[in-house]
């Protein structure tokens, strides 16, 4: 009898996680596209193991800002279909590149929709979280991305971008500030946001 108790009771312990399950690609699309503007911080492991941090923020469609900690310093800003690269140790014009070359174009869209044919090519549940791995089906030598999504509430936690050169880079979000009011200069300028960064 007291077998059956402890069973009962480790059940309605622990119901969320035993009933956890991979969510579907319509649920993470509308969370996707629910996704105004974002504002966290990140922590990225490069390919050669390598740490940085920074903080991001996001507004969509199209525009993304990412400004690293010292003693990288670097800012990287996507607007108006390019992205640029600015690098205070170097002397050379920031570099660029369209968008819809990278993979977070696919997050960045106007209109996510990870049911449409060949962008999806992996789509799993690890035990806690729900992994997409997708790519841009026009451009699919551009690389993947793979995405991890927790539940109750759906929130997106990480970012895996795996380009065709077999190497790969790791984000790491912070929490979410989700509906922040976002100031324009932060996708128009490469300067340092500093403490003023709404």
């Amino acid at each position: 009898m007291k077998q059956i108790a402890f069973a009962l009771a480790l059940t309605l312990a622990a119901p969320a996680a035993w009933a956890a399950d991979k969510l579907p690609l319509s649920q993470i699309s509308n969370y996707l596209n629910g996704l105004k503007t974002v504002e966290t911080t990140f922590t990225q492991v490069n390919d050669d193991g390598s740490l940085s941090t920074g903080k991001l923020w996001m507004q969509r469609p199209g525009k993304m800002r990412f400004e690293y900690d010292p003693p990288n310093s670097a800012v990287v800003l996507a607007n108006t279909g390019t992205v640029q690269i600015f690098d205070p140790k170097s002397n050379q014009p920031p570099e660029q590149y369209p968008l819809k070359r990278t993979p977070l174009s696919l997050v960045l869209a106007r209109n996510v929709n990870l049911g449409q044919a060949n962008m999806v090519v992996a789509h799993d549940f690890d035990g806690t979280a729900t992994v997409v791995t997708a790519q841009d089906p026009k451009n699919p030598e551009s690389g993947r991305i793979e995405l991890m999504f927790t539940d109750n509430p759906v929130e997106l936690r990480k970012w895996v971008i795996h380009d065709n050169a077999g190497s790969q880079t790791t984000v790491l979000l912070g929490q979410l500030d989700i509906d922040s009011n976002l100031s324009r200069d932060l996708f128009t300028k490469a300067k340092r946001s500093g403490s003023g960064n709404r």
